[in-house]
C-alpha cells in the first residue's frame, strides 16, 4: 500500500509543480490557443499542459516501483503519443500524421503489453479466440479512445475531469477483480489529471493540448485493454464502454452528424455535447459539471455491470442505451448542422 501512496503523492506534486513551468515554456515558444468562432474561450491560452500530466504519471510509475510488466509498456507507448501530441501542438501537423504516430504507439503497446487475444461468450461461457484479429482490434480501440478524449477537450477542465472520473472507476473495478497493478496505474493517472485541474478548471490558465488529451485517452484505453485481456468476458467490454461513455458517444455522434451533413469526418464543428449544453444557456462551469455528473452516472452503471451477472448487466446496458438515445434526441446532437452550430457562439 505504501508504494501506491508514494506514487499518488508524486503524481500530484509533480503535476502541480511542472504545470507553471510548462506554461512559461509554451508562452516562450508561442504555443498558444487562439480564439475562433468554434471555440468558447477568449484571449490567448498556452497549450502543452499535457506534458505536466505525463511527467506526473511517469514519475509516479517510476517512483512507486510499478515500472515493470504492463507499466513499462504503457509508459513507453504513451511517450510516443505525447511526443506526437507535442509536435502537433507546436506545428499543427495533419490528422494523418497524428494517426500514424498513434498507430506506432498502439503497435508498441501490443508488442510490449498484449492485445486482447480472446473473449468469452456471456451466454454459454465458451471461449472465443480472436486470433490475428486481436492486434488490429486492440490498435483500433487504443486509437479510437485517444481521439475520443481529444474530441471532448473543448471546455475548461472537461477532458481532465472526465478522464479522472473514468480512471477512478477503473481503480474500483480493478481492485474488485484483484488487479492491483492496473488499479495503481489508473490511480496515478487520476491523481495527475486532478492535480492539473488546479490550473485547467474554468477560468483555465493553461490547456492540456493534444499531447495531454491524446495521452489521457491512450492510457485509459491501454488500462482497459489490460483489464479486458485478463477477464476476457464480453460484459467486460461493455463495462469499459460505459466507463468511457462520454468520449466514445460524443465521437460516435460526431461521426454520424458529419456524415449526415456531408462534412469531412475530421472537420471540427460545434455539435458536441458541451456545445449543445452551452447553446441551452449553461455557463462553462455548469456545462462541465453536468458532463461530470453524466460520466459519474455511467461509471456507476459500469461498476454495477461488473458486480452482477451477464443477464442483469445486459439489462443495465439496454436501459443506458434507451436513456442515451432519448438524451441525444432532446439535445439535438445529431440534428445540429454546421451552420446552426456556428451561430451558437
Amino acid at each position: 500500500m505504501l508504494p501506491i501512496i508514494k506514487g499518488m503523492v508524486i503524481a500530484i506534486l509533480v503535476t502541480l509543480i511542472a504545470t507553471p513551468f510548462v506554461k512559461k515554456l509554451a508562452i516562450k515558444l508561442g504555443v498558444v490557443d487562439k480564439p475562433d468562432p468554434r471555440k468558447v474561450h477568449k484571449g490567448l491560452i498556452p497549450r502543452m499542459g499535457g506534458i505536466a500530466i505525463y511527467l506526473g504519471f511517469v514519475l509516479a510509475v517510476l517512483g512507486s516501483g510499478y515500472m515493470e510488466g504492463p507499466g513499462i509498456g504503457l509508459v513507453i507507448s504513451g511517450s510516443v503519443v505525447v511526443l506526437i501530441g507535442i509536435i502537433d501542438d507546436i506545428y499543427c501537423i495533419s490528422p494523418w500524421m497524428k494517426l500514424a504516430g498513434q498507430l506506432l504507439a498502439s503497435l508498441i503497446f501490443c508488442a510490449m503489453v498484449s492485445p486482447v487475444e480472446f473473449i468469452t461468450n456471456p451466454f454459454n461461457n465458451q471461449m472465443i479466440s480472436l486470433g490475428i484479429w486481436g492486434w488490429p482490434l486492440t490498435v483500433i480501440w487504443l486509437m479510437g479512445v485517444s481521439n475520443a478524449v481529444n474530441l471532448i477537450d473543448g471546455l475548461d477542465g472537461l477532458a481532465a475531469g472526465v478522464s479522472a472520473i473514468s480512471a477512478l472507476t477503473m481503480v474500483v473495478i480493478s481492485l474488485w477483480r484483484g488487479q492491483m497493478a492496473a488499479a495503481a496505474l489508473a490511480l496515478f493517472l487520476a491523481c495527475a489529471a486532478i492535480a492539473f485541474l488546479r490550473y485547467n478548471f474554468h477560468p483555465a490558465q493553461i490547456f492540456m493540448g493534444d499531447c495531454g488529451s491524446l495521452f489521457l485517452g491512450f492510457v485509459l484505453g491501454g488500462l482497459s485493454v489490460i483489464s479486458v485481456a485478463k477477464t476476457a468476458t464480453v460484459i467486460s467490454v461493455f463495462v469499459v464502454v460505459a466507463i468511457l461513455g462520454i468520449p466514445i458517444l460524443d465521437t460516435f455522434f460526431a461521426i454520424v452528424r458529419r456524415m449526415k451533413n456531408h462534412q469531412p469526418i475530421f472537420k471540427a464543428d460545434k455539435g458536441h455535447l458541451h456545445h449543445c449544453l452551452l447553446a441551452r444557456g449553461l455557463t462553462q462551469t455548469k456545462a462541465v459539471l453536468v458532463i461530470y455528473g453524466i460520466t459519474g452516472a455511467f461509471s456507476l452503471c459500469a461498476v454495477l455491470m461488473s458486480l452482477v451477472g451477464s443477464s442483469q448487466a445486459l439489462l443495465i446496458l439496454c436501459c443506458m442505451a434507451v436513456i442515451i438515445s432519448f438524451g441525444a434526441y432532446k439535445l439535438g446532437i445529431l440534428s445540429r448542422s454546421p451552420v446552426a452550430a456556428s451561430e451558437n457562439k
